[in-house]
């Protein structure tokens, strides 16, 4: 199969980049040819607002590319991984014109919530679910906390819907959970035509011993992610286990002083991902208190690839991908005292311990190997390439 992937990489690697990664690698492991087209958001700044603003609704190099690609090679379909902001809905366009069928993968909430995150000043916020010109997103400056920018991207939103585009020019969505798949069919997309496939770990990390004695956070540092309150409970903690803080963001400084008032508090800043995955697998527990509706949790199951159970708000994809009780634990989310009573527990109950991170070994092997993976995405392709 001859696969064109495109996407829209992030200027902070992030979990979309390394599932795209990992997926193409994949593909190219079995045997099909991947050629990408790819844009870098490290553009943005030397852009004109203008000029930003046009290309984000509508990208004319986007799609003269595209199409170029598309005649001087036979693709058997378009695979969409991000198209926000630089490369915009015109490739989906250009693969019509050509005739060759598209799958957008979804791995945020950009087509129904202009930050694409359904969350605002620090809670879920879905104001703009559900309307065609989103000006509550526009009014509070959601995305980068710029009214202009916030502006450009509810255009972007209204105009497809306008010209049908999201029901009309993609052919199948693939979402990460089913909690996300019903989020954005309650936002208008077409139910039938959207599938659930799953991130997965490849290769295959292997199971860790889980006696490093230490709890693990591993994210972007913001507010979403519910910084807050994990840093609140390890307050109440006193001190009962150690908590180790892996990754960057806007919150960093807040992380830095949080090391500086409790040394049982330590950030190691960004760390290559086989180094993430050892301190995985010598972790307790991972913590994973986010506040927003998660579309997936990719740290969540390189934990459960380790063999490490994980302590999660219950809200959204994440507490989909948890089993409370199995694989880990479910707290209130932005409730410190009920993630500190959590954490006291599973230190509390050594049996438990044991038999979930079993469990998230199990779990992981049944959902979110790379073999079980690549099955899921060539029944996708194959449903598209046969309407």
């Amino acid at each position: 199969m001859h696969i064109l992937s495109i996407h829209n990489t992030y200027q902070i690697k992030g979990g979309e980049d390394e599932s795209r990664a990992a997926e193409e690698r994949l593909l190219r492991e079995m045997g099909h040819q991947v050629d990408a087209y790819e844009e870098s958001n490290d553009r943005i700044g030397a852009l004109k607002p203008w000029r930003m603003a046009i290309r984000t609704i509508w990208s004319r190099e986007s799609h003269r590319k595209v199409t170029r690609k598309l005649q001087a090679a036979s693709y058997d379909l378009i695979h969409v991984q991000n198209f926000f902001p630089l490369i915009s809905p015109s490739v989906f366009y250009a693969a019509k014109d050509a005739g060759v069928p598209v799958v957008q993968t979804l791995r945020n909430y950009r087509l129904l919530c202009p930050n694409g995150l359904f969350f605002r000043d620090g809670q879920v916020c879905e104001e703009c679910m559900g309307k065609w010109i989103p000006f509550p997103g526009i009014a509070h400056a959601c995305y980068r906390e710029n009214h202009l920018a916030s502006a450009t991207t509810a255009a972007m939103l209204t105009f497809h819907r306008a010209l049908r585009t999201w029901t009309e020019q993609v052919d199948i969505y693939i979402t990460l959970t089913e909690f996300a798949r019903q989020k954005l069919i309650e936002g208008g997309l077409p139910a039938e035509k959207i599938l659930v496939k799953p991130n997965f770990v490849n290769p295959d990390p292997g199971i860790g011993e889980g006696k490093g004695g230490y709890a693990l956070y591993v994210g972007r540092l913001s507010v979403e992610k519910g910084l807050d309150t994990l840093l609140q409970a390890w307050k109440q903690l006193n001190g009962r286990i150690p908590l180790k803080i892996v990754g960057d963001g806007p919150l960093a400084e807040q992380v830095i002083q949080a090391t500086q008032e409790n040394d049982q508090v330590e950030w190691l800043g960004r760390r290559p991902v086989q180094e993430v995955y050892d301190l995985m697998g010598k972790a307790t527990v991972l913590i994973f208190p986010s506040k927003w509706y998660e579309t997936f949790g990719r740290v969540a199951v390189e934990a459960f690839a380790k063999g490490t159970p994980v302590i999660a708000s219950n809200i959204g994809a994440i507490a989909e991908l948890v089993e409370h009780g199995r694989t880990g634990l479910h707290f209130r989310p932005g409730d410190a005292a009920d993630l500190t009573d959590k954490v006291e527990w599973l230190l509390s109950n050594q049996a438990d311990l044991n038999q979930m991170r079993q469990q998230a070994r199990v779990g992981f092997e049944t959902k979110y190997t790379a073999a079980r993976n690549y099955r899921r995405l060539m029944e996708i392709y194959d449903r598209v390439l046969n309407k």
